[in-house]
């Protein structure tokens, strides 16, 4: 079940009368990060019920009888062990040391307990390895961060991993992707439990979105899955990567890795976790991006490099992956980018960073204008399309006026929104034609 949806499904089991939904576990391992591990304590271990949010009691119990040693070389003393998990109606897993090591067997045998009891179970992070090493995951959808869902996929094939989600509700089980994702399932819970009023309040506490929209795709990369090196199909990934701006399909990289459509969709997905198709265009969206944040491009142009066989296709799959229009995102970056970052045009001169600021709509005062000096009167720039300002309709500098305000339109240039049919507003972008977006 995708993040946006509420719906408890029919999976739920009916709860252990020894435990109880008020109680949250926290199963925390030496060696797990200590910011995956905070999110849960602090989402349910703080009394904040004058702020409307209903309260939880939580124990934090360790998952094996070693020194807690975590981020930073910090030792931690949990106060219960695995046998308080007998009492929580939920168990909260909030990361695991290291993918590539076998949890401990009695947390294992723990978590299917209280699994089989009617616990729900959360999975935070890297926490998804130790669920689907407990087999709790066998034949059901989960997420993790996308760079260990390739991983997860491979190694536990009856997973059905969707590495696009920010989380994932399958009622009694419940995932989520790395780091801040963990905050998202984990108000998701409370959003399940008391309703979107309390959500609500303990987003404003956190100072975090009660609910963010989309998925991890605007954080895919184009690093190729961790144990891909030594599989036959490496080599059909690597030259997809490296032939993005060519037009190709999936037939095409199914030729090209000797197997039938079927056979290479499989494979595929049980090695990076995801349909071909879709990896395909997740990666010619990441593209686009880099080539918006460090060229000239107009749209059109991005879109043929890319390998979209039109910028109408580039539109619509950048806003579904990403929520914004390309012409957006670019304005969007090089207002946020700092100096000299990647696309940063320095090597022209001042007056072009003017007019470009200009054109994204924004407003000069009257010295950046006309490079006016203490003392001069100057001529403004003209909106295009407007007449020729003469230079004695300048206001005095006694006139009384203020000198940080525009008294007239010569002084606000904004681009003519008739011409362009565009909602006020909205930037245009050197190269852009005059087309409406998306």
């Amino acid at each position: 079940m995708s993040q946006d949806s509420t719906t408890v499904p029919e999976t739920s089991r009916k709860l252990s009368g020894r435990r109880r939904r008020e109680i949250v576990a926290v199963l925390l391992f030496s060696g797990g990060p200590i910011f995956e591990s905070s999110i849960p304590l602090s989402v349910f271990g703080i009394d904040r019920q004058d702020a409307g949010v209903p309260r939880y009691r939580l124990l934090v119990c360790a998952g094996e009888d070693v020194p807690l040693r975590t981020t930073g070389g910090l030792e931690l003393t949990a106060p219960y062990g695995l046998e308080a998990l007998s009492r929580a109606g939920t168990v909260v897993v909030p990361a695991w040391r290291s993918i590539t090591q076998p949890p401990p067997t009695a947390a294992l045998d723990a978590l299917r307990r209280a699994h089989e009891e009617g616990a729900r179970i959360v999975g935070l992070c890297t926490g998804a390895f130790v669920l689907a090493a407990a087999g709790l995951l066998d034949g059901r959808p989960a997420t993790t961060h996308w760079m260990y869902a390739p991983t997860l996929a491979k190694r536990y094939p009856s997973v059905h991993v969707d590495p696009r989600e920010l989380f994932v509700d399958d009622g009694d089980i419940l995932t989520s992707a790395g780091t801040a994702a963990g905050i998202d399932l984990c108000l998701h819970i409370v959003r399940t439990d008391h309703g979107a009023d309390a959500a609500g309040a303990l987003a404003r506490r956190l100072v975090v979105p009660p609910r963010r929209s989309g998925g991890q795709e605007r954080y895919l990369d184009r690093s190729l899955p961790e144990e891909i090196g030594a599989d036959p199909l490496a080599e059909v990934v690597a030259w997809a990567l490296e032939h993005l701006h060519e037009q190709f399909d999936v037939e095409a990289l199914a030729a090209r890795a000797y197997m039938s459509r079927r056979t290479f969709d499989r494979r595929f997905r049980s090695l990076t976790g995801s349909a071909p198709l879709q990896w395909l265009i997740t990666q010619r969206v990441l593209q686009a991006q880099r080539l918006l944040e460090t060229s000239d491009y107009s749209v059109d142009e991005v879109a043929g490099r890319c390998g979209f066989r039109s910028p109408v296709a580039l539109r619509g799959h950048f806003r579904r992956q990403l929520g914004s229009s390309p012409a957006a995102y670019r304005a969007a970056y090089r207002a946020r980018r700092p100096q000299g970052g990647p696309g940063d045009r320095t090597d022209r001169p001042e007056r072009s960073e003017r007019l470009d600021r200009l054109e994204r709509g924004e407003r000069l005062d009257r010295a950046e204008l006309g490079e006016q000096r203490p003392g001069e009167h100057s001529m403004p720039l003209r909106r295009p399309g407007a007449p020729l300002a003469h230079p004695h309709h300048a206001p005095h500098p006694h006139s009384g006026a203020d000198p940080g305000k525009p008294e007239s339109d010569a002084y606000a240039p904004r681009l003519p929104e008739q011409a362009t049919g565009r909602a006020p507003g909205r930037p245009t972008l050197p190269g852009q034609r005059e087309r409406p977006v998306g």
